[in-house]
């Protein structure tokens, strides 16, 4: 017979495994929920970036807004129809028509002299109204004008999909900045540690000296402490990168390329560059296509001067009851030729043409600023190529240099004071390496935005 403790342990038991079942099957469906991780390279980085980014969006909506406004502009040469049916109910002073029917003589006058209520009068009309421009070279010039800021707004998207694809560029070659820095503390903290127990041993075997370990904790905690920093600053400029692609944050990231193995210019003619740079540049063609649109609406605005030619009419039965409606219409053609309007369209017309200079002003500082961008990255191409090659010859030898010490240490004919010491410079060494590459990586996405071509770096 059971025993009532034994009955007890054994609902214990099996409410734990109860228990550790839900568990397991709560941690199984939150691995599911957990999205997959993104491999991106540099290129699909520049390219997402350009195609989903908030201001990407935004200029887009600009240009449907610009398309609107073409539709617009384009109702002044299309045919207007309305309906105005109406029923009204009015009374008239009869003084106020200015003038009297006449009567025979001896009779008093149809009208009093001094007014008369006539009325009230009931009406009801059912009329419909037309009318079509025949002729406005103003409203034809302005849907022009329409079109070209619809073109000008479609430069602006491909500048704002370049700047997006810039920016997103930049954050991928830090994060990449950011991982090969938090590598290059692990080694150092490999390296700090396998000092440690070298000391460590020596001393165990009274053949060293309790400084020597002391020294090589505190290279050890110093490294550590720079691998934290290092990490965190990797882990901001992924969220950076997030940010800048308009991915959610929490999104996993893989990324596929690394400083070494980005593909990397070469060197060209720099004139054949800026040549390149200002037939591609979204911003170059968005200053064009600004200026075809503020030429088109001073073409619009002079064109004011011109008389327009409208056809109208109106038709439709009225009448003081239902039952006596009458069909009645109006037909015409309009000529309408403004002779004077105080100045408005002269000011209106130097308003756009000093808007107009204001963009050629821009428009030439930009075509300049290309030549600078261009020639500049170029000149930062090639002295970050040098950079990297001195620093990795000055890796090299700060890791001979660290070898040649450790060396002497571990043979117990030096303490370990020289190989602190090239450790460090070893760390430095290789902080450099990684920023020499980062700077060439990042002089090469500049040269990319120089010449407009950010979005199809590969």
């Amino acid at each position: 017979m059971t025993n009532p403790t034994s009955l007890k342990i054994l609902r214990i038991g099996a409410m734990l495994s109860v228990l550790a079942a839900l568990l397991a099957f709560a941690v199984r469906a939150a691995e599911a929920q957990e999205p997959a991780p993104q491999r991106l390279s540099l290129a699909e980085a520049a390219r997402l970036a350009a195609a989903q980014t908030a201001g990407v969006q935004s200029a887009q909506a600009q240009v449907q807004a610009a398309q609107a406004r073409v539709t617009q502009s384009r109702a002044a040469l299309l045919p207007q129809v309305e309906a105005v049916p109406n029923w009204t109910d009015h009374t008239i002073n009869s003084a106020s028509f200015g003038f009297n029917f006449p009567a025979q003589p001896g009779q008093p006058p149809l009208l009093n002299p001094n007014g008369q209520i006539i009325g009230p009068v009931k009406l009801y009309d059912f009329r419909a109204q037309a009318s079509q421009t025949l002729f406005d070279a103003g409203a034809a010039l302005r849907v022009k004008a329409a079109r070209a800021n619809v073109t000008a707004a479609n430069a602006q998207v491909s500048t704002a999909a370049e700047a997006a694809a810039n920016t997103a560029a930049n954050a991928y070659v830090r994060a990449l900045h950011g991982g090969a820095v938090v590598e290059a503390r692990l080694a150092d903290s490999s390296l700090a540690a396998d000092l440690l127990r070298i000391a460590q041993e020596q001393l165990s075997a009274g053949v060293g000296v309790a400084l020597d370990v002391t020294r090589a904790q505190s290279q050890l905690a110093t490294i550590h402490a720079q691998l934290i920093g290092a990490r965190n600053d990797r882990d901001r400029s992924m969220l950076d990168l997030r940010r800048a692609l308009n991915i959610p944050l929490d999104q996993p990231l893989v990324l596929t390329d690394s400083l070494t193995a980005l593909a990397l210019p070469l060197p060209g003619n720099e004139q054949a560059a800026v040549d390149t740079a200002l037939m591609n540049r979204p911003d170059v063609r968005a200053s064009d296509a600004q200026l075809a649109a503020a030429e088109q609406q001073i073409a619009a605005i002079r064109a004011t001067r011109l008389p327009t030619v409208s056809l109208f009419g109106n038709d439709g039965p009225t009448g003081l009851t239902f039952a006596h409606l009458l069909n009645t219409y109006t037909y015409g053609v309009q000529v309408n030729w403004p002779v004077f309007e105080g100045g408005r369209r002269t000011g209106q017309t130097q308003e756009q043409e000093a808007l107009a200079r204001d963009i050629e002003i821009r428009r030439r500082d930009l075509r300049q600023q290309v030549g600078l961008d261009v020639r500049s990255a170029m000149l930062d191409i090639a002295s970050a190529q040098e950079q990297v090659g001195a620093a990795q010859e000055r890796e090299r030898l700060a890791e001979q240099e660290v070898t040649q010490a450790r060396d002497r240490f571990r043979a117990g004919v030096a303490g370990n004071a020289d190989v602190i010491t090239a450790s460090l410079s070893l760390n430095s060494a290789r902080t450099a390496v990684v920023d020499a590459l980062s700077a060439l990586q990042a002089a090469r996405v500049s040269l990319a935005r120089a010449e407009g071509t950010v979005s199809q770096l590969h």
